[in-house]
């Protein structure tokens, strides 16, 4: 597999970001990139955005709560998402190491906390993060964030690096 690389959006890529997607099934736990970005940009603490990147083809995009006091958890992992073409790949774990050797780099970073609708539902509940999740080494807390179940990944249980 070749190695993922982390970018910074700007007008050279964004319509190329933007154009990310993940499949049908999935897109009720995670939104749009556009709709993502329009959302970032309209926080007073802008959230850290970016896209991750095999060679020069982008295949996957991080919004994330980058110590934001006004955040309920300073690091907060607000969107992630492969696009469906590229999943099944690893690119996700990839993508998630560099995510969380980010944050574990930070300051004040212990966790990394984000949350996954769930559905009752097996068919719908099949298609969603949660699984990708857990088997990262994220934890359920047993708190909720509305209808979302919160889960959060503990930094200091491993060595991460970007290399």
């Amino acid at each position: 597999m070749t190695a993922l690389t982390v970018r910074s959006i700007d007008a050279a890529n964004r319509a190329a970001v933007e154009d990310l997607q993940v499949s049908t099934a999935q897109r009720r736990f995670v939104e749009a990139v556009a709709d993502s970005l329009a959302e970032a940009e309209a926080q007073a603490h802008r959230p850290w955005c970016r896209a991750f990147y095999v060679g020069q083809t982008p295949v996957g995009f991080v919004m994330l709560a980058d110590n934001d006091p006004t955040c309920l958890w300073p690091y907060y992992l607000w969107r992630f998402l492969i696009d469906a073409r590229y999943q099944g790949r690893g690119y996700g774990r990839s993508a998630m190491d560099l995510v969380a050797a980010h944050v574990a780099a930070r300051p004040r970073a212990a966790d990394l906390v984000t949350s996954v609708a769930c559905y009752d539902d097996p068919e719908i509940g099949r298609h969603s993060p949660l699984g990708f999740y857990l088997a990262y080494g994220f934890e359920e807390t047993g708190e909720r964030n509305g209808l979302e179940i919160v889960i959060r990944l503990n930094l200091a249980s491993r060595r991460w690096s970007t290399a």
